[in-house]
């Protein structure tokens, strides 16, 4: 069992940037999830870590030894591929006791045995021990990949997407039981994912990472609740976060309220949030779409609107609403509502839901905490 220590990490490839100045505390038997679109350098920092590539600047820690300059034969790291990357004229049992074969990590006939067998009974395919890998499903195969780097018993267990070749239905029963393994493991873990449910329901944190940079480090709460920059904000949620330009006006003698959606429908900032906007005259504000309320019945708080499409999904549904001034809200429903296109509609937003961002860095600012955390997590 290790800690991991990222500091300053960058990394070149001629003339397309991998990482830059990635730092990132690990802490022992920490599962930690590195989360972001495609290309935005989530791979080259697990890569980093494995010493598969070596950094232009930066350095690496690992239970508090530098492992700069090391091979990746030496620093006690296990690795599972998003290609499992098997060897398809092995057994179950030879592909998993492989690593325990080899010169640097040979173990006794008997001691392989016992490995092999333990991890295969976590994996639950102690029973298809003898099966060739051609003979495998992908979800066989993917957790055959995991028990191959389990057996190693390493200080640092590093998966890259291991779950993303996956149908939808398996996906998600993998998720629930690497959750359930997570106490077996009890060892450091670094996830990457471009994934956010993934990230979100394994890691104790997610390191949020894009073009190259971090962007957030913190609880999956956190990050959905409280991210750093509207760019974070837009990378968690489906569907996307719902952004829409505001102006703060100030009422004499009374609180500040937003001017949005081209209606003059009262929107009062939150009084915490008020002091956080440092008197900014325009903001961009976040909304989700589980928190844009569709409502029958016609007030003066309520906004306008037509439906411009509807997307029902089963217990869910979307409906995007295209508002006065022609901004598309997306709203997320219960699935028994139906709305024909071109309907006219109304809505309404909590003014203690909202997000706000600086309108020109994307920069977080402020949300209210005086709306109920437990109604939020929703």
């Amino acid at each position: 069992m290790a800690s991991v220590q990222l500091h300053g990490l960058t990394k070149w490839y001629g003339k397309r940037l991998g990482v830059e100045n990635v730092t990132l505390d690990i802490a022992d038997k920490e599962f930690i999830t590195i989360f972001g679109p495609a290309g935005a350098g989530k791979t080259t920092t697990l890569s980093l870590i494995a010493g598969i590539v070596a950094p232009n600047r930066g350095s690496v820690r690992i239970g508090g030894r530098d492992v700069d300059g090391l091979e990746p034969a030496d620093r006690n790291v296990a690795m599972v591929f998003e290609s499992y990357a098997l060897y398809p004229q092995m057994t179950v049992f030879d592909n998993m006791a492989f690593p325990l074969r080899s010169p640097k990590h040979r173990k006794s006939p008997q001691d392989v045995e016992d490995r092999v067998k333990r991890c295969a009974k976590v994996m639950k395919i102690d029973h298809l021990l003898q099966r060739p890998i051609q003979a495998l499903s992908n979800g066989q195969r993917q957790r055959t990949a995991l028990g191959r780097a389990l057996v190693r018993q390493p200080d640092v267990f590093l998966m890259d997407e291991p779950l993303s070749h996956l149908d939808a239905k398996l996906r998600h029963s993998m998720r629930a039981e690497l959750k359930e393994m997570r106490s077996q493991l009890g060892t450091t873990t670094v996830y990457v994912t471009h994934d956010y449910l993934e990230a979100m329901s394994l890691g104790d944190r997610i390191a949020v990472i894009n073009q190259g940079r971090i962007q957030q480090v913190g609880t999956p709460k956190e990050v959905y609740f409280m991210p750093a920059s509207l760019e974070v904000a837009q990378l968690f949620g489906d569907p996307e976060i719902n952004v829409i330009d505001a102006k703060v006006a100030s009422k004499s003698g009374g609180r500040p309220e937003l001017q949005i959606l081209g209606e003059n429908v009262p929107v009062g900032v939150p009084s915490d949030v008020v002091p956080l906007l440092n008197g900014a005259e325009t903001v961009k504000i976040g909304l989700r779409p589980s928190d844009v309320d569709v409502v029958e019945i016609n007030n003066k708080g309520n906004f306008h609107g037509l439906v411009y499409s509807f997307e029902p999904l089963g217990t869910k549904s979307v409906l995007t609403i295209e508002s006065v001034d022609g901004t598309r809200i997306r709203a997320l429903l219960d699935g028994h509502r139906v709305f024909d296109v071109d309907r006219r509609i109304q809505f309404k937003i909590d003014p203690n839901a909202i997000l706000f961002f600086d309108s020109e860095r994307g920069a977080f600012l402020a949300k209210s905490k005086l709306i109920r955390e437990e109604a939020g997590d929703g």
